[in-house]
């Protein structure tokens, strides 16, 4: 136990000499894909907002995480397939998620140098959200029955570009795959997950929800060196 307190010691010292960080938010919109409604994969239609620290452990990549809210809604009279729309289902959910991950930019990146910087680039890793479980009541109307967590993977690609020193600027989209089908209250879990005759649509394929947005983040540590990693 020692020797790991002695450890953990050390490498907090190292960390704090030599990695960059970055804190912000990030604010944009959101949109679901699933069961009902359009099937639109690029479609804000509800407030997404949140919070970022990114964690530069080379001019190429970074540990990344995220906490974000997310609105989502969905309508078949806005579908353009004729058998939702007279469907005429509609729903409403939020979810609360925490994410951590890899980012990788496509080439270098150097938040310290004095030139304006730029690049796009790729994240993913884990996601772990918060979302309101609901069922189709017997007037076809979707309620909610209580919360309920699910994990997801995001696929985020991006671009970002230092606007001043020390602040970055980066536009994103990223769909989130995620390991439920009841965003939508299509697949009802928990206590009703046994009554089939509350499921409809494809219960074999999960929903996903994307973000649409920009981010922000404010630099600060001191200049790394990052020769050995």
């Amino acid at each position: 136990m020692k020797y790991f307190a002695v450890v953990v010691f050390f490498l907090g010292i190292h960390t704090s000499q030599s990695q960059t960080y970055e804190i912000g938010g990030v604010v944009g919109g959101a949109n679901y894909i699933g069961e009902v409604g359009p099937t639109n994969y690029i479609s804000p239609n509800d407030i997404a907002i949140g919070g970022m620290l990114r964690w530069n452990r080379s001019d190429r990549h970074s540990f990344r995480f995220t906490a974000m809210y997310a609105g989502l809604k969905s309508d078949d009279k806005d579908s353009d397939e004729q058998r939702r729309k007279e469907r005429g289902l509609s729903f409403k959910n939020k979810v609360l998620e925490l994410s951590a991950g890899i980012e990788y930019t496509f080439w270098e990146f150097d938040v310290h140098s004095s030139k304006a910087q730029s690049a796009p680039y790729l994240y993913t890793g884990l996601t772990y959200f918060n979302y309101e479980s609901l069922f189709l009541n017997r007037n076809d109307q979707l309620k909610k029955f209580g919360n309920d967590w699910a994990f997801a993977i995001p696929m985020v690609v991006g671009y970002k570009t230092t606007i001043i020193r020390h602040i970055v600027l980066g536009f994103e989209i990223g769909a989130r795959y995620t390991f439920t089908d009841n965003l939508d209250g299509s697949n009802p879990n928990g206590e009703k997950a046994d009554q089939s005759a509350l499921k409809f649509g494809n219960i074999n394929s999960n929903d996903w929800y994307v973000f649409t947005g920009i981010n922000i983040t404010f630099t600060f540590g001191r200049q790394p060196c990052y020769c050995n990693f």
